[in-house]
Order: structure tokens, then C-alpha cells, then sequence
């Protein structure tokens, strides 16, 4: 007898429909996947013989063949354990083939036919729009597939699955939850000092400008950095399914998690490899730049990190996407992230501000690690000298409130010039526009004369402008924002 249902499987960050078709005959005791199926997928055929029997049913006699259909696209994961064993007991006879037919199958199974929940389940239940009335899901996975869109009906056990294709009655339908949004705090209020930074901070937030920290050891650059992602307004609805459709497919959503609301900040270790950071391996896999889209890429000791994964943020810092090419696979992952990074001026941390102890051959390898192609896409170089011992007990109040209140002002006054988005590194500007004032365009005509910023460095000037005069209530880009602008624009070597 032969049993068709649906199921889905994950390509990059979408989900893709597929068709499970089970076939059963008589012959010698076999039991065969086909359609391109991962080794998790192989080994399903242990969990699903082990789930059915201990949950009352036995295996069927002969030969079970078992179908992914397109046989073409790759299938990876435990979640075509459910899908299996329900395709099973259809063909069995043990449930009804239409009701089967009306559902999509996700889900791991345990040897006792209890269902786990698997990464990935809002993607795939997105997939399945169109081809089934609901989805069959874990438990824990119910509020998850509910986000999509689709009835998710959410179960326990292999039991309670064959009592439904039986004809039984369905649950009622999961509820989609949100993720609380967690109280932003003091954030600038717990930085002793630095008011250039802090500034910096706000232009940064404002505009989505890619922010680098350069200065010695102890003066405040990490906490200045870690502030950033609490100076972010909460994600608009789209973007924040998009954000947990992501993480979702990455597994870091908690169990019974919801919508994400706070966009996402991911703090990166100078020994990342390049795959960890920008996505790869077999199956590919979002690296730490789509983890972070739509929130903030920290990048701590940034002159420590590989020169070869560092150039790989240039297609992401321009064009919010990255490409991910291999022999088997082509996936394009999301990647429109804010980048803030910090570093010491050396290895040792002093130069320009005290002794350096540093050859010219040490401090020739840290600066090569940042090619000028990375400079240039960087739109907001900032010095952090020391505080003084009178700022370091300054206790400022409602420091955090006027600045989140000026950001919200600005990207406000972004969104109705530029759309949803508001200004970023891929929204399209009129240059002519933004140099109306001839006395901005006279400057920055100057600047590229004298070489102090490229072709691509006038139009992120021009950007870190607008986003200055919006801060400051003005409609029109004056010369003093284009000058505070080019100042941004000065790396420390």
C-alpha cells in the first residue's frame, strides 16, 4: 500500500516543501530511505522502528520503502522521524490517507514515541503554506509553528498522533507567543566620561553606522560597545519574525519560545573561523553575521582577528546579504547587521597614548590584519582616550532617556524619507540631494580632492550626515554635519 503526506526540509534559512511517499510490499525485511537523505535522516529508520513498537504498534513485514520527494534537494535532520512513522501507519491502514494528506508532519522521535522538538519548525511550517489545511508538531514546538500562520496542532507522543489519523478529535491549535521585551536600563549612565564616544553611539544607533573603537587598554571600550544593542528600538513586526525565523533554523530559540522583539546582539571571539562567522558547512549553516541581522556584530580585539575573515565582512557591510558558494550547494543568507568593533592602537596598547613597547615589524602585522577595503566600509572611526579621575564618579541622570528619545526622533524622520528600513547601508540616496547645500558638496569635493576619502567614503559621509542632521531636528544637511561627518572618517593608521 502506498501513503503520501507532507513534510519540509531546510535550505539555508527557508524552508522547502517535500513529500514523503511510503511505500510497503511484501519481500525480505528491508527498510530503504531515498531522496537524498543526511545521515540523521538514515538513522531515523532506528528511531522510527523503536518508536512504533514500543508505542504499540509493530513494524510491518516486507520491504519499507520510504521516498523524499524532490529526490534533488539535500535532506538533513531529525525531523522527518514523524512524518516517517505517520506515512507508516498510514500505509498500514491505521489511519485515515486523506486526513494524512490535509497535515504536514515535523518532529523527532524518541525510542519511547515521545515527540522532541527539532530547530527549524516556523521555516518549514512557512513552507508548507499552500499545501496542507495544518501542521503536526512537538509540544514544544507548538507556539513556534504557530507564528507561521498555519493551524499547529500540538502533540506529546506517537500514540496521540495515531489517534488522530484514526479519526480522533485534533487539540486545539497552539498559541503563538511573543518574547517579553526586556525594560531597557541605565546604558550610558554606567560609562564613566567619553562623551565623544557616547556620541558616536547615538549617530550609530540612529543610522545603522558600521562603529570602530580604537584605544588603550581600560578606558572603556568593551562596555561602550556592549551598550549599543540597548540603544535599539524594539523590532518592527516583520523584522522580528524574520529575526526568529533565523534563530529558529539555528536552534537558539528557548523551548516554547516566541517572537523575538529585541533585535539580536552577538559578541564574536577573535578565533572565529570563517564559517563560523559567515556561514557554511555541510549542511550549510547562518554564521554570526546572520545571527546578528537586524541587531549588532560585536567584534572585541578587532586587529586580532584573521585578516582573510575579516575581508569576508565586505559583501555583508554592503549589501546586507552574504553569499555562501560550495561544490554542493549556493545559499544566500540575510546579513544586515549594525557593526561595532574595538581595539587597542598595538599589541601592547600604548601607542599614541603612553610608551609603546612594540617593534615596527609588530606593529606592522596588526595593522595589516585591517585592509583598506574594510576601512573604508567602516563609517565611524572613534578614538577613546582615558577618562579623567573626576568623570570616572560623575553620576549623570536621564542620560539614556534624551538619547534614546533623539534616536526615535531621527529613525522616525528616516522611515518617512526612506521607507521601513530608514537609512542603511542598502537604501538608495540621492546624492544631489544630500549635497543640495553647495557649501556641503564644496566640502566634500575637497576631501575626495585631497584623497582623505574615496568615491565610497563620499556617500557614507554623506549618510553619517543625514543621520546627524536628523538627530538634530533639521530637514536640510548643513555644512557643520558634513564637517562632524568627515571627522568620523579618520582611521588611527
Amino acid at each position: 500500500m502506498l501513503a503520501r503526506l507532507w513534510s519540509a526540509a531546510l535550505a539555508g534559512v527557508e524552508g522547502q516543501p517535500v513529500q514523503v511517499e511510503v511505500d510497503l510490499r511484501p519481500g525480505l525485511p528491508a527498510f530503504d530511505v531515498v531522496g537524498l537523505p543526511g545521515t540523521a535522516v538514515l538513522e531515523s529508520r532506528n528511531r522510527v522502528r523503536a518508536a512504533l513498537r514500543n508505542s504499540g504498534f509493530e513494524m510491518p513485514l516486507g520491504r519499507v520503502t520510504i521516498n523524499l520527494a524532490p529526490a534533488g534537494l539535500r535532506k538533513e535532520g531529525p525531523l522527518f522521524d514523524l512524518p516517517m512513522a505517520a506515512g507508516i501507519l498510514v500505509a498500514m491502514g491505521v489511519g485515515s490517507p486523506e486526513r494524512a494528506r490535509g497535515h504536514g508532519f515535523l518532529g523527532e522521535l524518541g525510542l519511547d514515541g515521545t515527540l522532541r522538538p527539532v530547530s527549524g519548525v516556523l521555516a518549514a511550517a512557512e513552507a508548507l503554506k499552500g499545501h496542507v489545511q495544518a501542521v503536526v508538531v512537538p509540544e514544544a514546538n507548538g507556539p513556534e509553528a504557530a507564528l507561521a500562520g498555519l493551524p499547529a496542532l500540538a502533540f506529546r507522543h506517537l500514540k496521540e498522533v495515531a489517534t488522530f489519523l484514526r479519526g480522533g478529535p485534533a487539540p486545539p491549535p497552539a498559541r503563538a507567543l511573543a518574547s517579553p521585551s526586556q525594560p531597557l536600563g541605565p546604558a550610558l549612565e554606567r560609562v564613566a566620561g567619553q562623551e565623544g564616544a557616547k556620541r558616536a553611539l547615538e549617530v550609530a544607533a540612529a543610522g545603522g553606522h558600521a562603529l570602530v573603537m580604537i584605544g588603550p587598554p581600560g578606558v572603556g571600550k568593551t562596555l561602550l560597545a556592549s551598550r549599543l544593542g540597548e540603544l535599539l528600538p524594539d523590532l518592527a513586526p516583520e523584522e522580528a519574525y524574520e529575526v526568529t525565523k533565523i534563530h529558529s533554523i539555528a536552534g537558539l530559540l528557548p523551548p516554547h519560545g516566541g517572537l523575538i522583539r529585541r533585535p539580536p546582539v552577538r559578541a564574536v571571539h577573535p578565533s572565529v573561523g570563517a564559517a563560523a562567522l559567515l556561514g557554511g558547512g555541510v549542511p550549510p549553516r547562518p554564521g554570526e553575521v546572520t545571527l546578528a541581522h537586524r541587531g549588532v556584530l560585536f567584534l572585541d580585539e578587532l586587529p586580532e582577528f584573521p585578516a582573510q575573515v575579516l575581508d569576508g565582512l565586505r559583501q555583508p557591510l554592503e549589501t546586507g546579504w552574504i553569499e555562501v558558494s560550495r561544490a554542493r550547494y549556493h545559499v544566500r543568507f540575510p546579513a544586515r547587521f549594525l557593526l561595532v568593533a574595538a581595539g587597542n592602537p598595538c599589541p601592547c596598547g600604548q601607542w599614541g597614548f603612553g610608551e609603546c613597547r612594540c617593534s615596527d615589524g609588530q606593529l606592522a602585522r596588526y595593522r595589516r590584519r585591517l585592509s583598506g577595503p574594510i576601512k573604508d566600509r567602516v563609517d565611524l572611526w572613534v578614538p577613546v582616550e582615558p577618562p579623567s579621575g573626576k568623570a570616572l564618579f560623575q553620576e549623570p541622570a536621564g542620560e539614556t532617556e534624551r538619547v534614546l528619545a533623539r534616536i526615535r526622533a531621527a529613525r522616525e524622520r528616516q522611515a518617512q524619507r526612506y521607507g521601513p528600513g530608514g537609512l542603511n547601508a542598502t537604501a538608495a540616496v540621492d546624492l544631489h540631494q544630500l549635497a543640495a547645500q553647495p557649501a556641503v558638496r564644496r566640502l566634500v569635493e575637497r576631501a575626495m580632492e585631497a584623497r582623505l576619502i574615496s568615491a565610497r567614503g563620499a556617500v557614507r559621509l554623506l549618510r553619517v550626515a543625514r543621520t546627524l542632521a536628523d538627530l538634530d531636528g533639521s530637514d536640510t544637511l548643513q555644512e557643520e554635519h558634513a564637517a562632524e561627518a568627515l571627522q568620523y572618517r579618520r582611521p588611527p593608521w
